[in-house]
């Protein structure tokens, strides 16, 4: 059972939090989701429905709606399933990131570099650069399969009431991740997984994630996570095999996900 504690509710109902919610979402643009709003409609809606929002939310009653399915072609073929929100709920998803994000930045791994503050894909290249020169040459890269289409919903939530304790949030965030996806007219119910595009997807999987962050600091490794995305670097052809087959065993029964082995490059040599 959750402790009541308001502080963190009435942190993302507050007007500032609201505020810059709505300036990055406008400022992200992007498409519109089921319902056709569309991102510059947003001002006029929140002027006559804000109060009804935030009263919604404190009594557990907003209801998102189910995200559009768009399918994004890959560059080596296939495609990436997006789940787009609607406007108002990509408005609520990113207040809540705004007051959650301070309580996990301070938790996350110095090693992990995606969709967090002041950090890019280029500093995890270059950190893995200086494990490469310190002598680390070979690679142990591992990828995991439809990372954000299998994330465990029980999973995530368990491990947010870990450190968010308020009811009101968590609940919410339970909602999101069950609100469904529909594709073309037809309603899919989501059972598992966190849509991609969604503006709390990526706190969430790096929520998830840090579980690997941890495991792999406790094992000493040195290593550098984008997202889904993570580089080992070991010092022997020997060690590279080890760790591929025991962090791939981690994954898989510890956090649910699956790592998809014909991607995952069991090892290589940089020189």
């Amino acid at each position: 059972m959750l402790n009541k504690d308001d502080t963190l509710l009435n942190e993302l109902l507050s007007d500032d939090n609201l505020k810059i919610a709505k300036q990055r979402v406008k400022k992200n643009k992007g498409a519109s989701g089921i319902d056709g709003m569309e991102v510059k409609e947003l001002d006029e809606y929140l002027s006559k429905h804000l109060d009804e929002i935030k009263e919604q939310i404190r009594n557990k009653k907003y209801s998102p709606k189910p995200v559009k399915r768009v399918e994004i072609p890959k560059p080596d073929g296939g495609v990436r399933n997006l789940g787009v929100p609607t406007v108002v709920d990509r408005f609520v998803q990113q207040a809540i990131a705004q007051v959650l994000t301070p309580i996990y930045e301070p938790k996350f791994s110095e090693s992990s570099y995606g969709f967090r503050p002041n950090r890019c894909c280029e500093m995890a290249i270059l950190k893995a650069l200086e494990f490469m020169n310190d002598g680390y040459q070979w690679v142990v890269d591992i990828d995991l399969e439809k990372f954000f289409d299998n994330v465990n919903h029980d999973k995530m939530i368990s491990l947010i009431m870990k450190d968010v304790k308020c009811g009101e949030i968590v609940s919410l965030i339970n909602k999101f991740l069950k609100s469904g996806i529909m594709i073309d007219d037809e309603y899919k119910e989501s059972v598992i997984g966190t849509p991609q595009g969604g503006n709390l997807s990526p706190l969430l999987s790096n929520i998830m994630l840090d579980q690997l962050d941890k495991e792999l600091e406790a094992r000493g490794l040195r290593f550098t996570r984008y997202a889904d995305d993570c580089i080992i670097l070991v010092g022997s052809s020997k060690a590279a095999d080890r760790v591929m087959k025991n962090v791939s065993i981690f994954i898989e029964s510890k956090l649910g996900l699956k790592v998809n082995m014909t991607k995952s490059k069991g090892k290589r040599q940089i020189k």
